[in-house]
């Protein structure tokens, strides 16, 4: 069974993105949209690793990683803030909170990847060793196997994903299209490459388009899974 991961950020497409990402990695992602909703989700959906913004409506990153540290069996819980909150106070404040890592935005998917499986690692270690003293103790076992049988699925997508896969792109089409991948909005895919975000929802119209994908989230499917770019 594969493992779950809480996946908490109230920008739709970056929360599609990211949990696209992870579910074509082999995890099984539940999405939530604010701090609020992800602490209702954790009882139920029982993660084994959280991902979450920062700045969110009804209740922040910060608010949700100390409710989440004041239930005993979820103290330990793996959590990695993924957020445009990077000053030194902010980042001090999140380890202080009890976040694991602290990664900026924009991101690159296959260094969030890295990380998720990392820390997914550590916990299975600590889950053998000592599995009555952490919160993953219920989930121990799922944990240990996955990180024997785990394939490093999201780096071999990412050595293929610049090769063409059948379907003919332009070279600002593949740019775009890597930018996409890597959670950028049409905004900030613009700034980088010095065009404005009109111009850019060009260019993804047409990878829609060439691709025979209804909206970024299929885009991003379809890309992963056929390892599509370049």
């Amino acid at each position: 069974m594969p493992l779950t991961i809480l996946v908490v950020d109230d920008d739709l497409g970056t929360r599609l993105c990211i949990s696209d990402y992870l579910e074509v990695s082999g995890y099984l992602a539940v999405k939530a949209e604010n701090g609020q909703q992800a602490l209702d989700l954790v009882a139920k959906s029982q993660p084994h690793l959280i991902i979450t913004d920062i700045a969110m409506p009804e209740m922040d990153g910060y608010e949700l990683v100390k409710q989440v540290r004041r239930r005993p069996d979820f103290r330990l819980l793996p959590v990695i803030f993924l957020t445009a909150h990077t000053s030194v106070q902010e980042r001090v404040k999140g380890y202080q909170l009890g976040c694991d890592v602290y990664l900026p935005k924009p991101f690159e998917l296959v260094e969030l990847g890295a990380v998720v499986r990392a820390l997914l690692d550590r916990y299975a270690l600590i889950a053998q060793a000592s599995p009555k003293a952490n919160s993953l103790s219920n989930n121990s076992q799922s944990l240990i196997t996955e990180k024997a049988s785990k394939s490093d699925d999201s780096e071999a997508i990412s050595q293929s994903i610049i090769k063409n896969y059948q379907i003919s792109l332009t070279a600002r089409e593949k740019e775009v299209l890597g930018l996409l991948l890597n959670g950028f909005s049409n905004v900030k895919i613009g700034d980088r490459l010095h065009l404005s975000p009109r111009t850019i929802e060009k260019y993804v119209s047409s990878l829609l388009r060439k691709t025979n994908t209804n909206n970024r989230a299929e885009l991003v499917r379809f890309t992963m899974e056929n390892y599509l770019s370049n």
